[in-house]
Order: C-alpha cells, then structure tokens, then sequence
C-alpha cells in the first residue's frame, strides 16, 4: 500500500454515480450527504434522506462545484466538502463556527470528509485535505479555514464525530490554530502565500 498514489479532483455532475459510491447506503454519510451545515437544524431533519441526496447531486452544477473526490486506481474513495464560508448557512448560526472579531468574512471553508471504510488509515483523507487547499485556491481563495476535532483531548471519538477533520490533519496540511471554541474543537486557518 505505500506505493498507492492517491489523485483528487474537484467534483462534477458527470462524477455523481463515484460520488453516490463514496457516500454508500450506510452510515452518517449516506443521511447527510453533506446538508447537515446547508440547511437549518428544523429543515434538515424535515428533509428526507433522497431530497438531501438530490440536493447534493443539484448543487454539483453550480460554480464552484462544493468539494473534491479522491481515487486510488481509478475506484473513487472519499470526498471532501469545500466551498465558500457563504455556502453554508449552518456555520453562521453555530457558536462553534460563527464569525467574531476580525475574523474574515467570507474564507473557503473545509467542512466535511468521507472515506470509504475499506480505504481508511491510507492517507486518504490527508490527500483530501491537500486537494481541497488546491481547490480553493485555484477559485481565488485567499484563506481556508477548517473546524477539526482534536482526539488528543478525547481519544473516544468515534469515527462518526471525526467527519471535520482532526487537528493533526489540519495542522499536518499547514493550517495553524486561531482559537479553540470547545473544549474538542478548534478553528484552524490556512493563508495562502501572497
């Protein structure tokens, strides 16, 4: 497994049936499909698991595309949500999440990762992460933020409460801490070199 090469590319409409792969039919990630920071906490538990399917599937048409895919050997196996702080209405209504001081306003914002469960502990999620900074970049981002949890303070999370990322993968990718708004949780930011 070390010799993998693991590539990344930003999501299109055309990868819907990869994507749906990755997303599979069990777990958090096959009832989310990365809705849960899109939609108020009242209509996200309002929609339906298909609506929020097809709502992921609709927005793979818009400019820009929300997140990125990774592949080993052309089989799709995970996915990383990134997309414009804007796009994600839920973050501003999270204390957790929500703008203060002279935060700015409108960062790329990584907010989610699957892996699938049999490519896990590859450096999936790592290859992700770097592929999302790519991303945003690419689309003129000048600072991408991420909202990890940090194991090192409760090793029990679980791999569910994992879906933000960890701050060792954060801070592996070159993002540094800003502020710990919980006791797990942290917001981290990346800037770019000017």
């Amino acid at each position: 497994m070390p010799d993998e090469t693991i590539t990344v590319e930003p999501v299109s409409a055309a990868l819907w049936p990869e994507l749906q792969e990755v997303f599979g039919e069990r777990g958090d990630p096959s009832g989310c499909w990365c809705q849960w920071f899109k939609l108020s906490g009242a209509a996200f538990r309002e929609t339906t698991t298909e609506a929020r399917a097809e709502r992921l599937h609709e927005s793979l048409d818009h400019d820009p595309p929300p997140g990125v895919v990774a592949w080993i050997d052309g089989e799709p196996v995970g996915w990383a949500a990134v997309e414009p702080y804007s796009s994600y209405p839920g973050l501003a209504r999270s204390p957790i999440t929500k703008r203060v001081g002279d935060d700015p306003a409108d960062p790329w914002a990584v907010t989610c990762f699957v892996v699938r469960l049999e490519y896990r502990k590859r450096g999936v999620a790592r290859a992700l992460l770097q592929g999302a900074i790519d991303y945003a970049l690419s689309r003129g981002a000048t600072i991408v933020e991420g909202y990890p949890v940090d194991p090192g303070v409760r090793p029990s999370l679980s791999n569910a409460e994992r879906y933000h990322g960890t701050v060792s993968l954060f801070d592996s990718a070159g993002f540094r801490l800003v502020r710990r708004p919980s006791t797990i949780r942290a917001i981290m930011r990346y800037e770019a070199e000017h």
